[in-house]
C-alpha cells in the first residue's frame, strides 16, 4: 500500500535523533522523536555517502526518505535518503565546515599570530556602541590605565549587515593606526553570534596588521574569529584586561627595571674599575717613563762602570809611565849631570868624547847640572880609557 502511494515515497520528517547506532555493515539505525511521537529510521550504507556530518544523540534534523512498514514488527519505518541539520544544527554544521576549511588554509597556524604589545597608547574597539560589552571594555581599560586612548568603531554585531560592518570597522581602525584592537560583543545564541563566524570577518581579522583580541560572547562561546585572532579572551571584560596593562603594574615594572639597571650599572662599574686598575698596572709596567728610568739607571751604572774602568786604566798607565820614567831616568843625560857628570861639546856643538877631538887652545863648553862653563884647552893628555 505504501509503495503505491506517491506522496509517501518522498517525505520530510523533523525531529530529535535518539537511539542512534552505527552498524558494522555501514547502516545507521536511529529514531526521530518529538514531544508526542517517535518514528524508527534506517539509513542504508549506500545512502550514507551524502551525509556530511555524524549523527549523534540530541541533534535536531530533517530526514528525507520514504515510509514503509517493517513486516516483522508491523511498525512504520522511515527509509532515509538524506539528512540535514535543522535550524541551529544547520548553522553548527556550517560552522564546522568553515572551521575545517580555514584550518586547512592555515589561518589558525600559530606562526601567523602577532604578539599583543604590553604597553599601548591607543586601543581600538569594534563592537556595538550600546550594551554591556562596550561599557565593560571602557570601564576596565580606563581603570587600569586612564592614559590609554580608546577609539570605538560602532559596528553592527547582529543581523545580515553585521559582517560587512565588522569588516569595515577592522579596516578603519587599522588605518587609524591603533596599537591593538578588540573585536567582539556580548553573549547570545549561535544565531546572534553568527556574524563572527562569517568567512569575510575571519579573512579581515587574518589580514589585519594590527594585533586583534577576539571577545565574543561568554567563556563557553567559541566563534571562528576566536581561532583566527591573535589572542582569544573569554569575555569583553577579560579582553580589556589583556589589552591594557595596569598603571600600577607599569610603575612596579619601572621600579624593578630601575633596580635591575642599578645592579647592572654597579656590576659594570666594578668590572670597569677592575679593568682600569689592571690597565694601570700594565701601563706602569709598559710605560715609557719606566723604561726611560730603567735605561737611565742602566746608563748611570754603565757610566760608573766606565769611570771605574777608566780609573783602573789610568792607574795602570800611570804605573807603567812611572816605570818608563824610572827607566828613562837611568839613561837620561840630566840624571848623569845630576850625578856629577858633565857634557862637553866643541865650539861647533859636537860632543867631545875623546882627547883626540881637541887641541890646545880650542874653546869648549861644559854643561853641568846647574849651568854651562866655557873653557879653553890648555893641555891635552892621553891616558887609559875610562868606562862607566
Amino acid at each position: 500500500m505504501f509503495t503505491q502511494d506517491y506522496f509517501l515515497q518522498t517525505v520530510f520528517v523533523k525531529g530529535e535523533v535518539s537511539n542512534c547506532k552505527y552498524h558494522p555493515s555501514g547502516h545507521i539505525y536511529f529514531t526521530l522523536k518529538d514531544s508526542a511521537s517517535a518514528l524508527n529510521c534506517i539509513m542504508f550504507a549506500g545512502d550514507r555517502r551524502g551525509l556530511s556530518f555524524r549523527l549523534t544523540e540530541g541533534q535536531q534534523v530533517i530526514a528525507k526518505g520514504s515510509v514503509s512498514v517493517f513486516e516483522r514488527d508491523g511498525r512504520y519505518q522511515l527509509y532515509v535518503k538524506e539528512v540535514t541539520l535543522d535550524g541551529a544544527g544547520a548553522l553548527y554544521e556550517k560552522y564546522e565546515q568553515l572551521k575545517r576549511e580555514l584550518a586547512e588554509e592555515g589561518m589558525f597556524a600559530p606562526e601567523y599570530k602577532q604578539t599583543i604589545p604590553k604597553y599601548i597608547h591607543t586601543l581600538g574597539v569594534v563592537t556595538a556602541d550600546t550594551g554591556a560589552a562596550v561599557r565593560d571594555i571602557i570601564q576596565i581599560a580606563t581603570r587600569r590605565n586612564p592614559y590609554v586612548q580608546i577609539i570605538l568603531y560602532p559596528a553592527l554585531v547582529q543581523g545580515a549587515s553585521a559582517a560587512p560592518s565588522i569588516v569595515n570597522g577592522i579596516r578603519a581602525l587599522e588605518r587609524q593606526g591603533v596599537d591593538v584592537m578588540i573585536v567582539g560583543r556580548g553573549g547570545g545564541s549561535i544565531e546572534d553570534l553568527w556574524a563572527f563566524n562569517e568567512r569575510m570577518v575571519a579573512q579581515a581579522v587574518f589580514d589585519c596588521t594590527v594585533p586583534i583580541i577576539s571577545a565574543v560572547g561568554h567563556e563557553t562561546d567559541t566563534t571562528i574569529i576566536d581561532y583566527v585572532s591573535d589572542l582569544r579572551a573569554p569575555t569583553p571584560s577579560a579582553a580589556a584586561e589583556l589589552a591594557v596593562t595596569a598603571v600600577s603594574d607599569i610603575d612596579q615594572e619601572i621600579l624593578n627595571g630601575q633596580e635591575r639597571l642599578y645592579r647592572q650599572m654597579d656590576r659594570v662599574l666594578r668590572r670597569k674599575k677592575q679593568q682600569a686598575e689592571q690597565m694601570e698596572m700594565r701601563l706602569k709596567y709598559l710605560s715609557p717613563a719606566n723604561r726611560i728610568r730603567e735605561k737611565r739607571t742602566y746608563s748611570i751604572q754603565l757610566e760608573e762602570r766606565l769611570e771605574n774602568r777608566m780609573q783602573t786604566i789610568l792607574r795602570d798607565r800611570r804605573h807603567t809611565l812611572a816605570l818608563y820614567i824610572e827607566r828613562m831616568k837611568a839613561v837620561s843625560p840630566l840624571e848623569k849631570l845630576n850625578s856629577g857628570y858633565s857634557y862637553v861639546e866643541a865650539a861647533d856643538g859636537k860632543n867631545i868624547r875623546s882627547v883626540t877631538q881637541v887641541r890646545e887652545g880650542d874653546s869648549l863648553r861644559i854643561r853641568v847640572s846647574d849651568g854651562m862653563i866655557d873653557a879653553k884647552v890648555e893641555q891635552v893628555q892621553q891616558g887609559d880609557r875610562f868606562t862607566v
